[in-house]
C-alpha cells in the first residue's frame, strides 16, 4: 500500500516511513508478547496456550464476572504469525502518519480507547444475545484488530483522500473509499458467518468508537475536548500562581547600549 503516482502530485511509498516512537513501542511490546505465548505454546503445548488465552484474552464471561483487566490485555495477544504480522504491519503503515499528527501520547490514549471500547462493545453485544435467552461466550478473543480498526476510521477523517495502493492489484483507493469497504466487509461479515473464528463485531466497535470520538458533536469529542480545556485552565492556574511567587518585576529599558 502506498501513495499514488507523481503525476497526481503524490510518489510511491511503502508503509508510514520511519517508525514513530509510540508505534516503536507498541511494535516490540506485542513482538515480545507473541515471544512469549510461543514459548509458553512450545513448552506446555495446548493446555499453555489455552491458559494464556482463556486468562488474558477477551472471555465475555470472565470479564462479566468480574475479569476487567482483559478488556486490556486480549489486545497484546495474537493467535499465530500471520495474525500478528498483518496486525503489525497495518499499525505501522497507518498509525505513523497519526501519531506524527498528535503526538505520541495522544496516539496512545486513541488506541487503547478503541481497544477496550471494541473490546467492551464485544462483551456488550455478547451480554445481550445472553439476555434474550442465549449465554455468555466463553470463547477468548485476542488480537489489537478492534484498536487497529480505529485507527484505520481516524485516518480516513484526517487524511481522507490520501490514496492507498491496494499490493498486488493495480488500483489504488482514496483512504475515505478504503477504509469504507473494510468496514462494510466487516460488517457483512458479521451477519453472513457469525460463527467463525473473526470476531468482526469486535473490529466494527473499535471503528465506532473512533467514530464517535473524533465525530464534531458527540458525546466522545465533547468529552475530549472539555478535557483538553480543563487541563489548559489548570496549567494555566499553576503558572499564575508560579509567576505570584516567583515571578520579578520585568527589568528598566536601559538608557544605552553595553557590549
Amino acid at each position: 500500500m502506498g501513495m499514488s503516482s507523481r503525476r497526481y502530485g503524490y510518489s510511491f511509498s511503502f508503509g508510514g516511513g520511519g517508525i514513530t516512537r509510540a508505534i516503536k513501542t507498541l511494535l516490540l511490546t506485542m513482538t515480545g508478547i507473541f515471544i512469549a505465548q510461543t514459548i509458553v505454546n512450545l513448552r506446555y503445548g495446548v493446555r499453555g496456550e489455552l491458559w494464556v488465552n482463556y486468562h488474558l484474552g477477551l472471555v465475555p464471561f470472565a470479564v462479566v464476572h468480574g475479569f476487567i483487566f482483559q478488556l486490556f490485555t486480549y489486545i497484546f495477544l495474537h493467535g499465530g504469525l500471520w495474525h500478528i504480522l498483518i496486525n503489525l504491519l497495518v499499525l505501522w503503515m497507518f498509525g505513523t502518519d497519526l501519531e506524527r499528527v498528535w503526538g505520541a501520547k495522544r496516539f496512545y490514549n486513541y488506541f487503547f480507547m478503541c481497544g477496550i471500547g471494541a473490546g467492551a462493545i464485544d462483551v456488550g453485544v455478547n451480554a445481550i444475545q445472553a439476555a434474550l435467552g442465549g449465554r455468555l461466550s466463553t470463547i477468548p478473543t485476542i488480537g489489537a484488530s478492534g484498536a487497529i480498526f480505529g485507527v484505520l476510521i481516524a485516518c480516513a477523517v484526517l487524511f481522507p483522500d490520501r490514496q492507498v495502493w491496494l499490493i498486488p492489484f493495480p488500483v489504488t483507493l482514496s483512504m475515505r473509499v478504503y477504509v469504507a469497504i473494510m468496514v462494510a466487509i466487516e460488517f457483512f461479515m458479521t451477519l453472513s458467518a457469525p460463527g467463525d473464528t473473526v470476531a468482526h463485531v469486535c473490529h466494527l466497535g473499535g471503528a465506532l468508537i473512533g467514530y464517535l470520538y473524533l465525530r464534531r458533536g458527540s458525546f466522545f469529542f465533547t468529552m475530549r475536548n472539555s478535557m483538553s480545556d480543563w487541563k489548559r485552565r489548570r496549567l494555566r492556574r499553576k503558572f499564575d500562581v508560579y509567576m505570584r511567587d516567583h515571578g520579578d518585576p520585568p527589568p528598566n529599558r536601559p538608557s544605552n547600549w553595553v557590549n
